[in-house]
């Protein structure tokens, strides 16, 4: 438990730009969760449950991040801001992974089965992200702001979007910190048919004045 502590508060320092010294990263909500997290998750794979649940609701209160106890988390996972995060009971979140605020791991069955995502490694999750369900995303991939993602998603995949489609795979590196630039396309969308628009009605205004 220690060793993850040394590797998550690492991963604090790597992925949060205003991370100036090692006391202000103590502070943050976001490894107190994943702390106290480890110490339940102990306690849940050791047959005492209800205290590993009591430590979870406990941080949840201090920290208002959720983590189930039950949830399989590997090594160097950080939680940027953190409030309004919740981790489902059998989640599996991979190593070197980030997450942003208002990220959802959640299930979409009451059956005690496996029903929440598995996260490979290296796996960025942007603000208020929801993945839903017994998912695989892969190795490397982005999740854009606000995305809901219902589906299985390749390594090396930017996925955006409400329902989530992957829009960029394979070939490039998902570069961390970067999950709300170039992947909108629906705004893209819309900026290409106002062009258009504003073309269309110059060419009809030429034509009237042409027609007088």
């Amino acid at each position: 438990m220690f060793r993850h502590f040394r590797e998550d508060y690492r991963a604090a320092l790597e992925n949060d730009p205003a991370a100036r010294n090692v006391w202000e990263v103590l502070t943050y909500a976001g490894l107190h969760a994943v702390t106290h997290y480890r110490f339940a998750h102990f306690l849940h794979t050791h047959g005492m449950k209800y205290a590993a649940r009591l430590v979870s609701q406990i941080s949840r209160w201090f920290t208002g991040i959720e983590i189930h106890p039950g949830a399989t988390i590997g090594k160097a996972f950080f939680i940027d801001h953190g409030m309004g995060v919740v981790i489902g009971e059998t989640s599996v979140i991979g190593d070197n992974c980030l997450i942003y605020h208002g990220v959802t791991l959640g299930g979409v069955s009451l059956e005690k089965t496996k029903r929440h995502p598995t996260l490979g490694n290296n796996v960025v999750i942007g603000t208020g992200a929801k993945i839903l369900g017994d998912i695989t995303l892969g190795d490397n991939v982005k999740v854009g702001a606000n995305a809901v993602v219902l589906k299985d998603v390749p390594a090396d995949s930017v996925v955006v979007g409400n329902p989530g489609r992957v829009v960029s795979e394979k070939g490039v590196k998902v570069e961390k910190l970067t999950h709300g630039r170039g992947v909108d396309p629906e705004g893209e969308i819309i900026r290409n048919l106002m062009k258009r628009v504003d073309e269309l009605e110059k060419k009809v205004g030429s034509e009237s004045k042409d027609n007088k």
